[in-house]
């Protein structure tokens, strides 16, 4: 999953596809049962899970703490007159940084009006992606694109400003070169007169761009900064005024020392905190909670993602461990599960004896009554110091065959009619994401700095990937960091392949798997040299890395298959560098697609014909395939599962090609959107689930599944496949009609004679923009019907925007 845009990177187009949505016409289909063009994959309905919006930590994996290890800094102190969405703003004498992280911003709620001159200094830190300012901006809320307004930015890595305009999305405007050291500061000044920007840098008194939006400008707003994966410092930021000038100063108060996403609990001022960052019992720091004796409380509490609640259900059994350790303690800690105001009591333990060396204790806690936003709470009443590290929190009742894993969501992937899941991602392209971090103990296993947020857990990692597949039924494939070790990766397929009697296989089954797993395939990188645009050099290094991985995990099972993540840029004579470097040794490579538009299946079909085309033109006799890992976007509505559906056809048409096609996200929190990618397929907050559009299409096309694909011809706007089942008795049409108005087809099927004259038809439409929500969570799903169609001649209408499956027999 690539960075900041879902905006499409491929240059080839259908030239009918836009005409397609603006009207409709007469279509025609006719097929020829006689004429099996190819088998269509049977692991073709896949789905991509990735970390990038809390759909693991936070979701799948039933760990209901998030912020287990303490990891996250203290908020940040409150700036008088601003208002923080994510980061950490640290205040000095008249400047402000903030640590890198996906579009953190700090807002000043103060309007400057529409014309005003703004001027910082800015100096960027080790990570240096992108930073600057924002103007107009209104409606903002924490995560990366959640707001409206201007971005207008420096890009230290491609020696551009960028401008571009938010809207709960991102769209690109420009991006100017520039000529400034980038290892200094840089003075940055805008001229704001409504929807036109002058900017200058340092002391040029000439404008580096004039930036202005004639397309839906944006009104005033608000101004702020704001960061995208760059540690930045900002200084002397002055607003000038009608001739009026100001210094923001960035006074502020001193925040309580803890935990980012904990809370303190500070009955009667009894309590003090402290982040220890010397002698944490894992990762790099603890909290430390210190009560001076007087009557009252002294605690934190934790309200899982992004605090958005701790489901719990009256009866069931909420149980883990935390690691703690004591210094003048007089008393016990209390664990308790509590309302979120803390006025209802749901259940407690004590815990005594608390040592002066760190100690895992357990409890479990039986829920006195349900509530879908409880918290959970450490606590003292008796003067001492108390440091708590690395806590867990689960339900057994609730989790997937055992595992520690959510039921009601995995089980929801499994109605979905998902057979195929992959595990990668960005995240994986982190320096941290390494396999043997994420074996063994959980309270052991390190944080680390995660591409999506800084402080990941390890505690769901690849072996809980594929645990979740065996269980689930899914076949796994699963990508790795290309700057492993060889030796490393040895011992990985040692570990997941290998019997008891090897060294890692024997760890394995100590660490409660004795027998190997079922591994095919394994992607070597995600999305590799896509950072900095077609450099050949980085081309190069994948492909020389590809060679040094795949060839030590094939020495070990070479039955495995491996699946290139080179970045696809067919215009680019890197591919053809690539293709002659991994022939012979890769099975598939990475295609990832845009399915956002209704249509998205004609650009699917132009690209493999193209990629075969070009593998084929540089080896006739290669071997190398295509698999689509990410169908990538920015919507979960009725659009996106039209687009997913005319995916799945044209993959269907390209059978012989395609290992399968997953689409991304398969999974979602809802309103913890913190990194775009709004395009889950399965979305769930704390106590409950349901199925966005795509999960349905994904559902019906999976559910209709026939292995041969047979000739079809199509004239008018609907995208068609045709498939036949083995003993040639059941015949299924795929039928997508993209168009916002209803569309006439007449059917004629040749070769499949003495059919019944009964039908039937499952179909799935709506308004191209509907999706379910908690209260409405099946508005849009399939209905079904049975039609009676004797003559040979069959008339029909597909409703607006549409994905229509026609079940035959005879």
């Amino acid at each position: 999953m690539f960075l900041k845009t879902s905006t499409a990177r491929f240059c080839f187009c259908v030239l009918f596809a836009l005409p397609i949505v603006a009207f409709a016409q007469q279509a025609q289909i006719t097929i020829n049962a006689s004429q099996t063009l190819n088998r269509i994959p049977s692991n073709l309905y896949g789905a991509c899970i990735e970390d990038v919006n809390h759909e693991i930590y936070g979701g799948l994996y039933d760990q209901r703490i998030f912020g287990e290890s303490f990891e996250e800094p203290s908020a940040s102190p409150v700036i008088a007159g601003w208002k923080n969405y994510g980061g950490y703003w640290q205040p000095g004498k008249n400047s402000i940084s903030v640590n890198a992280g996906e579009g953190f911003k700090l807002v000043k709620q103060q309007s400057p009006g529409a014309s005003y001159t703004a001027e910082v200094l800015m100096k960027f830190g080790r990570q240096n992606d992108n930073a600057g300012i924002l103007v107009n901006v209104s409606n903002a809320s924490r995560g990366a694109d959640s707001f409206n307004g201007y971005e207008i930015s420096l890009d230290p890595n491609k020696k551009v400003l960028v401008f571009g305009k938010h809207r709960n999305n991102w769209t690109p405007l420009s991006e100017t070169k520039l000529s400034v050291d980038f290892k200094n500061w840089i003075k940055l000044k805008i001229e704001n007169s409504g929807n036109s920007f002058k900017v200058y840098l340092n002391d040029d008194k000439s404008a580096v761009a004039t930036l202005t939006d004639n397309k839906a400008p944006l009104p005033p707003g608000n101004f702020g900064l704001r960061t995208y994966n760059a540690d930045v410092a900002y200084k002397d930021l002055t607003i000038t005024v009608n001739g009026k000038t100001t210094t923001e100063s960035f006074h502020a108060e001193p925040a309580l020392k803890v935990s980012g996403a904990w809370d303190a609990i500070n009955v009667n001022s009894t309590g003090s905190f402290l982040i220890d960052t010397n002698n944490a019992y894992n990762g790099r720091q603890s909290q430390v909670i210190m009560h001076n004796g007087n009557k009252g409380i002294a605690g934190v509490a934790n309200s899982g993602l992004n605090r958005w609640g701790i489901a719990l259900r009256k009866g069931n059994f909420y149980s883990g461990s935390l690691f703690m350790k004591g210094q003048g303690l007089k008393g016990d800690v209390t664990i308790s599960l509590q309302s979120a105001d803390g006025k209802k009591l749901y259940g407690t333990q004590v815990i005594k004896n608390i040592t002066p060396e760190w100690k895992p204790y357990t409890f479990a806690i039986k829920a006195l009554q349900s509530d879908v936003k409880a918290r959970f709470v450490i606590s003292i009443n008796n003067k001492g110091k108390l440091w708590a590290d690395q806590v867990t929190l689960l339900c057994k009742q609730e989790q997937f065959k055992g595992l520690p894993l959510r039921s009601d969501i995995a089980t929801a992937m499994q109605h979905e009619g998902l057979n195929f899941l992959r595990y990668g991602g960005t995240m994986v392209n982190a320096p941290g994401y390494r396999f043997k971090n994420m074996i063994g103990p959980r309270d052991k296993r390190p944080p680390y700095t995660g591409h999506w947020y800084p402080h990941t857990t390890n505690g769901f990692g690849i072996e809980e990937f594929i645990q979740l597949c065996e269980a689930a039924g899914f076949e796994a494939a699963f990508a790795i960091n290309i700057e492993e070790t060889p030796q490393d990766l040895s011992d990985m397929i040692e570990y997941l392949k290998g019997d008891i009697h090897t060294k890692w296989g024997r760890q394995r089954a100590n660490n409660g798997h004795p027998a190997p797993y079922k591994v095919k395939y394994i992607e070597i990188g995600n999305e590799e040299v896509i950072f900095h645009g077609d450099v050949r050099s980085e081309y190069e290094h994948y492909a020389e890395r590809f060679n040094l991985l795949q060839n030590a995990m094939h020495k070990k099972d070479p039955a495995l298959k491996f699946i290139c993540s080179a970045w696809w840029r067919p215009g680019s004579p890197n591919m053809k560098l690539v293709f002659e470097a991994i022939d012979g040794k890769a099975d598939y490579w990475d295609l990832h697609t845009d399915a956002d538009n209704p249509d998205a299946g004609a650009k699917v079909d132009s690209s493999l014909t193209l990629m075969k085309a070009m593998f084929t033109g540089w080896n006739p006799g290669t071997r190398l395939k295509c698999t689509i890992f990410e169908e990538n976007g920015g919507r979960h509505d009725v659009s996106r599962a039209l687009g997913h559906a005319s995916t799945l056809n044209a993959v269907c048409r390209h059978a012989d090609f395609v290992l399968t096609s997953c689409a991304a996200n398969a999974l979602q929190p809802l309103g913890q959107n913190d990194n775009g990618w709004d395009q889950g397929q399965v979305f769930f907050t704390p106590a409950q689930v349901w199925g966005m559009p795509p999960f349905y299409a994904q559902q019906m096309a999976s559910a209709n599944h026939l292995p041969l694909n047979i000739a079809s011809m199509t004239t008018g706007p609907v995208d068609v496949s045709a498939t036949l089942s083995e003993d040639g008795k059941q015949l299924v049409l795929h039928i997508v009609n993209p168009a916002e108005k209803s569309v006439p087809v007449n059917i004629k099927l040749n070769g499949f004679e003495k059919r019944n004259a009964n039908a039937s038809i499952v179909q799935l439409a709506g308004d191209l923009k509907d999706v379910n929500t908690p209260a409405q969570p099946k508005l849009i799903s399939p209905k079904s019907t049975r039609v009676s169609w004797p003559d040979d001649k069959i008339n029909y209408t597909l409703p607006a925007a549409s994905y229509t499956i026609i079940r035959f027999s005879r």
